[in-house]
């Protein structure tokens, strides 16, 4: 399987057990198969500097994959409500805790997490959520109106040791023209997104407290 991952480091080796708990799997080394993604996620810091994008090879052979996408998206909410606040109220920590055990799975003997990348957007759409103004039924589809792709999480040493550069094929990453482009992209979604959740598709029937 042939990865990018956007970074604004020309040069750096990805480690096992480096990384932030709270990226959207936990620690780990995150990748997509989308170079122009990798690209927008190389500069989408307010930096201003340039970017790099790195190509990679993953031997996927005798590795362990999680794929959030076929196990749904309150598995998926679930699993970053373990790594990511949502907010920061009372009723938020006390829901979501209920929220992770009624929906949660176990993800740690896996070598590799596929599933959806949360993004600034994704906040926006969180909140509203556990403050039950979203229908269950049109949550997937407010996810998706980000079109951020697939991301890979690389999360054991197994998988770390089948990952190789291709070291050729690092590409510089213009900042002014994908920061731009990353910003166009999450405007865009953050409209459409306000659009559905005041349609008449949103129910507000199934939302997040009767879903416990």
């Amino acid at each position: 399987m042939v990865l990018y991952h956007g970074s604004p480091n020309k040069e750096f080796t990805p480690e096992y057990g480096k990384g932030e708990d709270k990226h959207d799997y936990g620690r780990g080394f995150y990748l997509t198969q989308d170079k122009e993604l990798a690209k927008e996620w190389a500069v989408c810091n307010p930096d201003s500097g340039n970017g790099w994008v790195h190509k990679y090879d993953l031997d996927c052979n005798g590795l362990k994959v999680f794929d959030f996408e076929q196990a749904g998206i309150l598995v998926w909410l679930a699993e970053l409500m373990k790594h990511r606040a949502a907010d920061t109220s009372r009723r938020y920590k006390i829901l979501s805790e209920k929220f992770i055990i009624k929906y949660g799975i176990p993800v740690e003997n896996y070598d590799i997490i596929r599933g959806w990348r949360a993004n600034a957007s994704y906040f926006y759409i969180a909140k509203a959520f556990v403050r039950d103004e979203i229908d269950v039924c049109i949550l997937e589809e407010l996810f998706r109106m980000g079109d951020l792709g697939i991301q890979y999480c690389l999360k054991s040493e197994k998988a770390f040791s089948a990952l190789k550069e291709d070291v050729r094929s690092l590409e510089a990453v213009d900042y002014h023209t994908f920061h731009e482009q990353f910003n166009i992209r999450d405007q865009a979604a953050r409209r459409a997104m306000k659009e559905l959740i005041n349609s008449e598709k949103n129910k507000v029937t199934d939302v997040f407290s009767t879903l416990l």
